[in-house]
């Protein structure tokens, strides 16, 4: 998960969190507030009846004042729009405490005809600081908000940083890093784009010392063999003709080696079927005996690859079993999108990977032709394509295994 959706989920948890804790903070004060209303209109109702009984309405005005209540108008209106939250009633009293719409309460006294509604005029600074409280927690939320998105725009150039990583992991080698900002994150991009110039000069020089290298090769690999077909037929003819082969073969798979490692192949992908490819990797091997090579088709299967490459890896493992095979035929056995190379010999004294270097030889081939390069190529080709090689000795053969 990216430090972006982290950061996300973090600000949704812990604006719920404030949500929630300003919810419940707004319904326990409005629980106390109405608490603390209804004991003192209860209180009040005590000392105010007195005065609405004996019909004192100069000292009742006077008591209102003192303590802080006003009479309200338009009674029916108020009583009519408001609920009870307490009542008390004799044969001549009624005492109740309303809670009206607006959020205003109430205190409503009878006795006989005689009635009387007010309001505590203090309950307004006991409701501002519940507004007040209102305003820190959206305060603190609004401050939440604004930490979470400065933090977003501080980590974002890292999701541009990786991705910019990704494309020069995959060739983009002339991909540089824009961040003008200078914190940590700007000495990353600064950091890469000095790393990645070094990297592609480095790459840039050996690609064309290789490009070179080939070049170099091939035109006097090609007169050579122009040369040989002018010489009359004879097993030196022979001998250097399969010789000049093996170094075209060896030159062609260097550079096919570098392509892979620095991620300039361009593979075509097409559809066709394991025979397809069993067929276009034996076109690319000099065979002088058939028989010493056979095709088990066990089952057919459609592969979705670059059947050029593909038939490279293939015929590099069929050429490695004929070079190091004891005793021929060698086998290409097709079952269960596998295809495997079986071949009679000495078990590998070293794990698959070690031979997977490039160069690198088994102790018993120092007699054999071979440049060290054919499972290296393998390897790449494969893993390339998502595809895997795997090994396993089978009662006295050597078995690899091509899973697609």
């Amino acid at each position: 998960m990216s430090i972006i959706k982290k950061v996300i989920i973090l600000f949704l948890i812990s604006f719920s969190l404030m949500m929630l804790v300003s919810n419940e903070t707004n319904k326990l004060t409005q629980t106390t507030i109405e608490t603390l209303l209804k004991e003192k209109y209860i209180q009040v109702s005590e000392e105010l009846f007195t005065y609405l009984s004996n019909n004192d309405t100069a000292n009742l005005q006077k008591k209102l004042a003192e303590l802080k209540f006003k009479t309200v108008d338009n009674k029916k209106h108020y009583i009519n729009s408001s609920n009870t939250l307490y009542e008390y009633k004799t044969d001549l009293s009624v005492i109740k405490i309303l809670k009206h719409e607006d959020n205003k309460y109430l205190l409503y006294m009878k006795y006989l005809d005689d009635d009387i509604l007010v309001i505590d005029l203090s309950q307004n600074e006991i409701f501002k600081d519940k507004e007040f409280l209102n305003y820190m927690i959206l305060a603190d939320i609004l401050i939440l908000i604004i930490l979470s998105l400065i933090i977003l725009k501080m980590i974002y150039p890292l999701k541009e940083i990786s991705k910019s990583i990704k494309k020069f992991g995959e060739g983009n080698y002339s991909l540089r890093i824009d961040n003008l900002s200078h914190d940590e994150i700007g000495e990353v991009s600064k950091t890469f784009n000095s790393m990645a110039l070094n990297i592609e000069e480095l790459i840039t020089s050996r690609q064309r010392l290789l490009r070179d290298i080939g070049h170099e090769l091939k035109t006097p690999i090609s007169k050579s063999k122009l040369a040989i077909e002018m010489i009359e037929e004879s097993k030196y003819k022979k001998i250097l003709k399969k010789a000049l082969s093996e170094i075209d073969e060896m030159t062609s798979e260097l550079l096919d080696i570098e392509k892979l490692n620095a991620n300039q192949h361009r593979f075509n992908l097409e559809k066709f079927n394991a025979e397809t490819l069993i067929s276009e990797s034996l076109s690319k091997l000099f065979i002088e005996d058939e028989t010493s090579v056979e095709v088990l088709m066990e089952s057919n299967f459609d592969i979705h690859a670059d059947l050029n490459y593909l038939s490279i890896a293939l015929k590099n493992l069929i050429d490695n079993g004929l070079k190091y095979a004891t005793e021929k035929p060698v086998f290409i056995i097709v079952k269960d999108r596998n295809i495997s190379v079986k071949s009679k010999g000495e078990k590998l004294d070293k794990p698959l990977k070690f031979y997977c270097e490039d160069f690198t030889q088994g102790d018993n081939s120092r007699s054999k032709k071979g440049y060290g390069l054919g499972l290296s190529l393998v390897k790449r080709i494969l893993e390339k394509h998502n595809f895997k090689l795997s090994y396993q000795y089978d009662n006295g053969f050597n078995v690899f295994i091509m899973a697609i």
